[in-house]
């Protein structure tokens, strides 16, 4: 009675259209779930960006650069529907938009993840000035319904951003790398304080565009003894 109540006073929205959505019980218009860009094969082998060549095994932007995290997945490729979709999840506040994005990580990647068997999911951090303007962390949301709908722990503060770094969209790849030295931080205090041994991480973001912060990330985790570094995001960027 209580969720029928919520259901009048506060309606599911779809987070492509924002309308109403109809049917009851639905996360998404039906129109919007099907012009929405899966990723399918063939893609890379190494990030998960969609490839044009079924004969290639990896996108350009992995064979010319040596990443050290070791394979990543994503649900769709970052267009302007998603853009828009995911603006309004981390600035507006439509947390509830999370359900949706949750679900269909989990329709495509649950048997991945459980196949990995990542000791621990992480998400990727945010500044605390972001936080503060926020009031919430859009990759820790996502990162805490994977891990309870999977029964995996989520180390939310095994990482920490403790620089507040530029706008990554305004930058050269080179220019990236640079913005993000020693912007991340691995957090021993949260690493002791669990009681088994973690060597392989599961990382969860909103986007991976050109791989700048995940890579950074990887190699803190990397440099403090995690040897396996997996990644799941929402959307990529595209990259033949």
């Amino acid at each position: 009675m209580f969720q029928t109540i919520l259901d009048i006073i506060y309606p599911v929205r779809c987070p492509i259209c924002g309308d109403i959505v109809i049917p009851k019980g639905e996360k998404i218009c039906s129109s919007c779930r099907d012009k929405l860009p899966y990723i399918k094969e063939p893609r890379c082998m190494k990030c998960s960006k969609p490839l044009e060549l079924q004969e290639k095994e990896y996108c350009s932007d992995c064979e010319r650069k040596k990443y050290n995290f070791d394979k990543g997945y994503a649900v769709w490729v970052y267009n302007e529907d998603m853009r828009h979709s995911i603006a309004y999840f981390k600035y507006n506040s439509k947390k509830e938009y999370a359900k949706f994005y949750i679900e269909e990580m989990l329709c495509y990647y649950s048997k991945h993840i459980e196949k990995l068997a990542p000791d621990v999911i992480v998400p990727i951090p945010i500044h605390r000035s972001k936080y503060l303007e926020r009031g919430f962390n859009q990759a820790d949301i996502l990162a805490k319904g994977i891990g309870k709908e999977l029964g995996l722990p989520v180390l939310s503060k095994l990482l920490i951003r403790n620089k507040k770094t530029l706008p990554q969209k305004k930058l050269s790849d080179k220019e990236r790398l640079k913005n993000l030295q020693e912007a991340f931080q691995f957090n021993k205090k949260e690493a002791n304080s669990y009681d088994k041994k973690v060597t392989k991480v599961l990382l969860i973001d909103d986007i991976y565009t050109t791989g700048s912060t995940m890579e950074a990330c990887t190699n803190v985790l990397k440099s403090n003894g995690i040897t396996q570094v997996y990644f799941l995001v929402l959307c990529i960027g595209k990259g033949f």
